[in-house]
């Protein structure tokens, strides 16, 4: 997949070519632990200070870039995911690779961060399956229909204090076989050249 930027994320990441490459990587140190700690105004206004811009420019360079670090260890971009999605930000090859580096260095820490961090929202967590078959009933003696359960838990919060609920599913094998089928081909046209091509022009 391929992440969609905003125009405003795009304006904040656009004071990266303006500085040194060493300044690019030293924006994602401060982004890695504005991550676990928070923001800090004195590191804001300190890095403003040697490059004599304003700490609002300091602020936003720093929030894109952990923005775009951060959504794309969530969705797990490949390096090719990662690539095509930065190139609607026109850097040059150099910068790009900066980004993927700093990228492919810290997304494994970057999402055990975000496994920590409470969630509003509901993710999975386990599921439970059981297939019933019914051989007969008062009317047909001889008949096979199969039905299967499945007990969907999901949980929400973080590692340490999670809440768990369930939703309970019911289909027939071959609506889920059908399910099945059309999700693939979704993943599958997604991955496409076209689609991508599509995707890199969503403003």
């Amino acid at each position: 997949m391929l992440l969609v930027l905003s125009e405003e994320h795009k304006e904040h990441l656009a004071f990266l070519p303006k500085v040194d490459t060493t300044v690019v990587g030293e924006f994602g140190r401060i982004a890695l632990e504005f991550l676990r700690k928070g923001t800090s105004p004195k590191i804001y206004e300190g890095a403003a200070r040697k490059l004599c811009v304003s700490v609002e420019i300091i602020q936003h360079g720093v929030e894109g870039l952990m923005f775009l670090m951060l959504e794309s260890s969530k969705h797990m971009l490949t390096e090719v995911d990662f690539l095509d999605s930065v190139l609607v930000l026109g850097f040059d090859e150099e910068l790009n690779q900066i980004l993927l580096q700093l990228y492919l260095k810290h997304h494994s820490q970057i999402r055990s961060i975000l496994s920590h961090l409470p969630s509003n929202l509901p993710a999975y967590h386990n599921l439970e399956w059981r297939l019933d078959v019914q051989l007969a009933s008062r009317s047909f003696r001889q008949q096979v229909i199969p039905m299967l359960t499945m007990r969907l838990i999901l949980t929400r919060g973080c590692v340490s204090h999670s809440d768990y609920s369930s939703r309970v599913l019911q289909t027939d094998p071959s609506t889920l076989l059908y399910l099945i089928s059309t999700l693939e081909a979704a993943l599958a046209a997604i991955k496409t050249s076209h689609a991508r091509r599509i995707l890199r022009n969503i403003k």
